[in-house]
């Protein structure tokens, strides 16, 4: 790593910090995770700014920093199989598997799943696994997680991700609030008997309402 690479990753943590980030091995990861290496090329100039990038598909990468927010919100143990329900860029999976014990991630564009897939195995990343999916559907043979991260607005009970859950596991995802003139970062935890627990971890921004079906490309 070069000086300038090096000066360019201690500012983006610093930034981070400012944004609320506090959690000592969440700004690590965010260090060791270049932004700019999974985002599209001619954005590697600008990538280390808390602002959304547009990544094709007629998609969108959030700010970083509700990314890190997310990720915090999700609390994840190195035991855990996580999924994750919108790659986009594979930003936040190469984050996330910096933490979990196993990572598969849904996206439903084809073009985007597999250059996530290029760019999360160029970084080195074995106990990840992306697919070409709608997480709408029951397409995972049954398979539970620990946590399930949803890279958009949910609208309530959100039972197709919810199922995804192990008993006593989280999700996180975006609620809308009041004709959607905002945002709020919540997790759900799946308790073993009773209802499902909400907790509100803050404002989000930049995240759309999730659309179902699969496409090939854009």
């Amino acid at each position: 790593m070069s000086a300038s690479e090096a000066e360019e990753r201690a500012q983006f943590t610093l930034a981070m910090r400012a944004k609320g980030v506090e959690d000592i091995e969440l700004l690590r990861a965010l260090e060791r995770v270049p932004r700019a290496l999974f985002m599209p090329q001619r954005f590697a100039d600008i990538s280390g700014r808390d602002i959304a990038l547009p990544i094709g598909c007629g998609q969108t990468s959030p700010p970083p920093s509700i990314v890190a927010a997310m990720i915090a919100a999700l609390d994840v143990r190195a035991s855990d199989t996580v999924c994750e329900i919108g790659t986009g860029t594979g930003y936040c999976t190469a984050l996330l598997a910096q933490f979990a014990k196993e990572v598969v991630s849904l996206e439903r564009f084809q073009t985007l799943a597999v250059e996530a897939a290029a760019r999360v195995r160029a970084f080195g990343l074995a106990h990840v696994e992306i697919l070409w999916g709608d997480g709408f559907e029951p397409h995972l043979a049954a398979q539970t997680f620990d946590k399930v991260i949803v890279h958009g607005i949910v609208a309530p009970p959100a039972r197709a991700f919810l199922d995804l859950l192990a008993p006593d596991g989280a999700m996180v995802a975006a609620l809308a609030g009041p004709g959607r003139a905002e945002q709020r970062i919540v997790r759900l935890t799946l308790g073993s008997e009773g209802p499902v627990r909400i907790a509100d971890f803050g404002r989000s921004r930049a995240l759309r309402p999730l659309e179902r079906g699969l496409s090939r490309a854009l």
